[in-house]
């Protein structure tokens, strides 16, 4: 068994645990990317970061952007799943056309929404203005250049959501439904009574890889307005491959990495203890 075993462990081994034991390591020590002098420093990143404004912003801002876009996603996707569940002809061909956002790597989305978002001359912006309607500058205001990235997201996952969503349903006891049905249950009430709370799990699955994947959100924001206007969408990981790549302060974005990781990991014990804890009124 360890024989068969030995290469998904090595493997794990060089692409996991080895950079995330060195970012605990150089998150102790002040090291400059190319410096040959590194001087422990302690806690001395650590305590840097938690009184730095930028960080709390920053910070601010991910679960801003996060939470908007997890929710959207699973209430879009949730819609769709259902959509397809009620449809009995064609559901191929639209599962295929919906999950084709998911298959475009982020970055090439990025520059394709990009071209449709950026002002005055985008696609979005051409055919407004055709209408004699201005639009906001989507990218180069915080408020919309928030909302742009929040539906860059949504565009890109979720579809993921929308596919796991229904192949839940598919797995349903339909005898359930048919049998509430019989006894005069309204299509909300099957949704409410039946639906969501057969699928509580199968939520929480969902919603917790999406909040973590959505926690590394950089590429789709790095293409779009690279954290900006100003700092309104710069996210924690893009925050961190500033200090990191353009600081070159390799101590304290792995510092800030490790930070990273201790508040998603709360957050989604968080998630997972609330959504077990509580009974159909979770929903």
């Amino acid at each position: 068994m360890w024989l068969f075993m030995a290469p998904s462990v090595l493997v794990i081994a060089l692409v996991l645990f080895y950079p995330f034991f060195s970012a605990v390591y150089y998150s102790f020590f002040n090291y400059y990317l190319g410096s040959q002098a590194i001087t422990f420093a302690g806690f001395d990143n650590y305590t840097a970061l938690l009184s730095e404004a930028r960080f709390w912003i920053t910070m601010g801002n991910t679960f801003f952007i996060v939470g908007a876009s997890v929710a959207l996603q699973l209430v879009l996707g949730l819609a769709l799943a259902l959509a397809l569940y009620a449809c009995t002809r064609g559901v191929r061909l639209i599962s295929l056309l919906n999950f084709l956002p998911h298959v475009v790597t982020p970055v090439v989305g990025g520059i394709f929404l990009k071209w449709i978002f950026v002002g005055r001359w985008g696609l979005l912006d051409a055919t407004l203005i055709s209408f004699n309607i201005f639009p906001p500058d989507w990218l180069g205001d915080p408020d919309w250049a928030r909302f742009t990235v929040i539906m860059a997201d949504t565009w890109k996952f979720m579809p993921f959501l929308m596919l796991v969503l229904y192949a839940g349903l598919q797995a349903f006891d339909t005898a359930l439904l048919e049998a509430a049905r019989i006894d005069g249950a309204s299509n909300w009430q099957l949704l409410w009574h039946i639906i969501l709370p057969m699928m509580k799990p199968l939520i929480l699955f969902v919603v917790a890889i999406r909040t973590m994947d959505a926690f590394r959100f950089f590429d789709l924001i790095y293409v779009l307005t690279n954290g900006g206007p100003g700092t309104a969408t710069e996210t924690i990981t893009l925050y961190t491959y500033q200090i990191g790549f353009r600081l070159l302060e390799v101590g304290r974005a792995s510092a800030l990495g490790v930070l990273t990781l201790i508040v998603v990991a709360m957050m989604v014990a968080l998630l997972i203890w609330f959504m077990q804890r509580r009974g159909r009124e979770a929903f």
